[in-house]
């Protein structure tokens, strides 16, 4: 169950309510969000909904049989938008680009990835600092201060900046240089991390885990929301089956699926969902005509010479055709 509540409710008001869940042996949880204050309460005692949803301070209730409950669509029809800064709107309705490296290498390096980027319209710029690689000797970022020096010219040029955070103690150093903080797969059930990114009023983009379910996606997405963020994404990257023949098992399924179950975007990230250069544009136009809100890819000036996942990487020109494409599927969609 899911109360929202008056943000003018009293202390008589909410001691009345709790009392009326103490009643149907209902649990309560306080929520309070940058947009509202809600209660959330678990128990399993059948009881008219009226009862509670007529008491004063309330304004709106709902049953929500999922676990996840905050980022579920059982109480919220009307779709997340999110608004990253003036001009950029992600959500249903509005198609978003986030496109860059693999990793932050040099300055020569930004400043070619963004004038790309503005070339071809692309207003949200990706790349890592902070690099969880399987292998200990490969590179592994180039940190804050490779952050700062890409935040000075992405700022100037009017670009916003996506990057992955992987510790706690990342985000108070981070938070001023980003625009969105993105969870990588391997952190997808790093709890204390989600908990501290509710903390924030940053926008998250939440992938899938390794071998992630969509029920463990949504229940991560619901520890964000349910520390007072709701500023969330939910992102398709792919999972590890038995199949050899690419780096993921792309799960276009799950697109159509996490826009059915959730009121969240939901961004597909084809780079990492093949890890095969030239069939991540065939992939991204399939996630788009499945319903994604946006698309997240890699892209480099010389893929060869990426210091890392090179393989998976357009480079300037097959990124400018992609782009084209995109743009192109998602009005067909939306006239579809």
């Amino acid at each position: 169950m899911i109360i929202q509540l008056d943000s003018d409710i009293t202390p008589a008001e909410q001691q009345q309510l709790a009392d009326k869940l103490a009643s149907i042996k209902f649990k309560p949880t306080n929520v309070k969000t940058q947009f509202a204050n809600y209660l959330i309460g678990v128990g399993k005692e059948e009881f008219d909904i009226r009862s509670i949803g007529n008491l004063p301070g309330i304004r709106d209730i709902h049953r929500v049989s999922d676990a996840y409950k905050l980022v579920s669509r059982k109480w919220k029809v009307n779709d997340t938008v999110l608004q990253i800064g003036d001009d950029i709107q992600i959500g249903t309705g509005h198609f978003a680009l986030m496109a860059g490296p693999c990793s932050i290498e040099s300055e020569e390096q930004i400043a070619a990835t963004i004038q790309h980027l503005k070339k071809n319209r692309v207003k949200i710029m990706r790349g890592g600092v902070y690099k969880p690689r399987s292998s200990p000797y490969s590179f592994r970022g180039l940190g804050i201060d490779g952050l700062k020096l890409w935040h000075s010219m992405a700022k100037e040029a009017g670009i916003a900046i996506i990057t992955e955070v992987m510790m706690v103690e990342q985000i108070e150093a981070m938070a001023d240089y980003i625009d969105i903080f993105q969870v990588g797969a391997r952190n997808s059930q790093n709890f204390n991390l989600l908990d501290a990114l509710g903390e924030v009023d940053k926008p998250v983009l939440l992938k899938r885990g390794i071998s992630g379910t969509l029920d463990e996606l949504l229940q991560s997405a619901e520890y964000i929301f349910s520390h007072g963020n709701e500023k969330i994404m939910l992102c398709e990257r792919g999972i590890r089956t038995f199949e050899k023949a690419y780096r993921n098992t792309m799960d276009i399924n799950a697109i159509a699926m996490l826009k059915e179950k959730s009121h969240l975007p939901v961004i597909a990230d084809p780079s990492h969902g093949i890890g095969v250069r030239k069939f991540v544009d065939k992939i991204a136009l399939a996630s788009i005509m499945a319903g994604a809100d946006g698309v997240i890819f890699e892209v480099h000036a010389t893929p060869e010479k990426a210091f890392s996942d090179g393989q998976q990487t357009l480079n300037f020109q097959e990124a400018d055709l992609l782009i084209s494409r995109m743009r192109k599927a998602f009005r067909l969609r939306e006239e579809y």
